[in-house]
Order: C-alpha cells, then structure tokens, then sequence
C-alpha cells in the first residue's frame, strides 16, 4: 500500500467528502463492519467483497460506491476515531489545565486512557484501537499520513504534560519513555478489544473499570519511574 500521487489524491477526495457530507445509513454499517474486519484480519486480510457480504450488501461494489476504494475507506476510518478521540481529549485537558488544582501525571494518564476508549456513537466501539494498532504495525506510512499531524493534536499535549512532569534524565530518554507509554496504551486497549469481543463467556478482568484504573495506575508508576544510571 504504497503513498503514490494517486493514493493521496483519492485519500484528499475522500477527506473532503467525510468532512463536509453525512454519510448515509448503509455507508455508516460499512464503515463498522469494515473497523471490525480490519481489527480481526488486518487490512491486508479483508477485501472489498468480505466487508460487503459482512455488511449483508448483495452489492459487491458498495465499497467502491461509497468511498471510492478500499484505502479511502482505511483513511476515513483512521480519522473518524481520530477526530472524536481528538475532540474529547482536548476537552479533558482544557479543563485539567483550566482547574486551579496542579496537574499530576495521574491525570494526563487517565485523560489518555479514558479517551481512547470513548467512541461511543461513532460506530467503531470496540475495534477501533485494534484496527490502529494493526495498522500502525503493517501500514504505518498509511496512518500517519492519514493522521497528518492534524488529529493527534490532544495526544501531543498529553504528553508534553508527561515530558514535563517526569524525573530528572536526559531528553533522549525521555523521548525513549514516552515510546514505551504509547506502546504500552495501544497495545493494552487492543487486547482489551479483543476479550471483549469474545461474547462467548466473560471476561471479569478486562471487563471491570477496575482494571481500566491499575492499567491507569500501571502507566502512570511506568512514567514516574526513576531513570536508570
């Protein structure tokens, strides 16, 4: 899935046509069907035609109809997560950083973890992470440039919180801890996902906010680490 001339131009059409019109009902259950799929399989896993039968459409062509492509549709679900995990993340430092009470790294921690899973209404609940993750582990050229810079802007701001607030070491090794904190987030919530996904029997642990506060908790014990010698 190389970023040729004509990728970009059909990933731009795509952007403007998610941002500036609704997309229809049967549009909105691809895009779902789709998130799932690639979480699942990997985007190299699923085709066009798997996320139309998926979806229930006769139609093998829906995909096509409705996005253009199959790396439109990867682009516009990498930004429709992206935007409301984006929104909701600003949000929640706007009024961190707007209380009178000092920021401490438990709470730029808890704005990470708590956003990234709040997707509630888009469609994409319960795979979106998963589907990044993979994404960012096969394709990650793909993401970024769907990413461009542009709907991470509460996850930079999370972690010049973290970076400042951090023990006494080197930049570089901050750099290096603040790799491992989004490799921890990604990789846990994904796995998250994936027991939750399985309706066959519970899942206590992953299940539990409990849980959702240790891992807070773990992350946070992670960033406040002394640096080693």
């Amino acid at each position: 899935m190389q970023l040729t001339d004509a990728w970009r131009n059909e990933i731009f059409r795509a952007m403007v046509r998610s941002e500036t019109k609704p997309r229809s009902e049967a549009a909105r259950h691809l895009k779902s069907v789709a998130c799932r799929l690639f979480a699942e399989r990997g985007v190299d896993g699923v085709t066009v035609r798997d996320i139309a039968e998926a979806a229930g459409q006769k139609n093998h062509a829906a995909v096509g109809y409705h996005f253009g492509s199959k790396d439109a549709l990867i682009r516009e679900l990498v930004v429709d997560g992206a935007r409301v995990i984006d929104a909701n993340r600003n949000a929640a430092l706007d009024e961190l950083e707007g209380s009178r009470a000092a920021i401490a790294v438990a709470d730029v921690v808890d704005v990470l973890v708590r956003t990234s899973i709040d997707l509630a209404g888009s469609g994409l609940e319960g795979s979106y992470n998963r589907f990044v993750v993979m994404l960012g582990m096969t394709h990650r050229d793909v993401l970024m440039d769907a990413l461009e810079d542009r709907w991470n802007s509460g996850y930079l701001r999370c972690f010049e919180h973290l970076r400042r607030l951090m023990p006494k070491m080197s930049p570089a090794k901050k750099n290096q801890r603040l790799i491992f904190v989004g490799a921890c987030l990604g990789s846990v919530l994904a796995a998250r996902e994936t027991a939750l996904a399985d309706r066959s029997r519970e899942h206590r642990t992953w299940g539990s906010e409990q849980t959702l506060d240790h891992f807070a908790a773990t992350m946070t014990a992670l960033i406040e680490a002394p640096a080693s010698a």
